[in-house]
């Protein structure tokens, strides 16, 4: 799928973080805004894409809280045990009974992709949702390594969480035609990733795939070159960026009722002064004209 001159929105995966994101795209939603050619969600931000585009509001706020914070998908003692830490399969089925989606409204919209990683090579794949693989893909882009201890497969493939190998995939919108790019992220502005710290113990637990291993190890270079990417896009592009505050309190894991209300907030907030960047209503910051406008 190559779509001249196109406008992408990049959802970033982060476990609870996508918390922010399910903010931001509620507030879209509520203003009718949807002014993109193709989205690709990476993990949880999949998760999120997939309320946004079926035009279903509260939907990731509703998974995410009610959901995402439960014993049944987090259990420690079961991943003692030898189980998995995370039950995203259960996850996906829980929430598609709760809330059902809208399958008219997204599969008639723009298309979606969701980025998975291959575990015979550690490199990123993009699969366009459709009916057919809609269930596989959308488990296997969330399904963390260790914390998720057997890969999901389909189309003759087996795959793990899309942001081992891509957490932010803008140069796959650049290289799908798109000069217009909009990326909702999961940390502020100032976050860099770190260099694995013992890049040998990766190597060890996930010794049974080595391409997986070696994408882990470098995971921080490249989220970090999708960094750069973004504050230096190339001449014939835009890149615009919506990333919560810096006191943006919420980790990958947290639980807390009152934190992930308050990162929902912030996204809420965000998302509407993205929309009101766009349309002249109040002043810009060095920030946000350097990485919005």
């Amino acid at each position: 799928m190559y779509i001249e001159n196109s406008r992408a929105l990049i959802v970033e995966g982060g476990a609870m973080r996508g918390i922010f994101a399910s903010g931001v795209l509620d507030a879209f939603m509520s203003c009718d805004f949807q002014p993109y050619d193709f989205a690709i969600g990476v993990s949880a931000g999949a998760s999120n894409l997939l309320g946004y585009l079926s035009n279903q509001p509260k939907r990731s706020y509703n998974v995410i809280t009610e959901l995402a914070t439960s014993k049944t998908f987090i259990n420690p003692k079961r991943f003692l045990k030898g189980g998995d830490l995370v039950d995203v399969e259960w996850l996906w089925q829980e929430s598609n009974r709760r809330y059902p989606v809208d399958k008219q409204s997204l599969f008639e919209g723009i298309p979606f992709l969701a980025t998975v990683t291959n575990v015979s090579n550690g490199h990123a794949d993009y699969y366009r949702i459709n009916e057919s693989n809609m269930q596989e893909a959308l488990i296997a882009t969330a399904a963390l390594p260790i914390a998720v201890k057997t890969p999901s497969c389909f189309s003759g493939a087996c795959y793990t969480d899309g942001g081992v190998a891509d957490s932010i995939p803008v140069k796959e919108a650049y290289h799908r035609g798109a000069r217009d790019i909009t990326v909702v992220l999961s940390h502020p502005l100032s976050y860099q990733m770190n260099p694995a710290k013992h890049p040998w113990l990766m190597k060890k637990l996930l010794s049974r795939y080595p391409g997986v291993a070696e994408a882990m190890v470098h995971r921080a270079e490249n989220y970090n070159a999708s960094l750069e990417f973004i504050r230096n896009p190339p001449a014939n592009t835009v890149v615009k960026v919506i990333a919560p505050p810096e006191n943006f309190a919420v980790k990958r894991l947290t639980m807390k009722p009152e934190v992930l209300e308050e990162g929902y907030s912030m996204g809420l907030d965000a998302g509407h002064s993205h929309i009101s960047n766009l349309m002249g209503r109040h002043g810009l910051t060095d920030e946000n004209c350097h990485f919005c406008l």
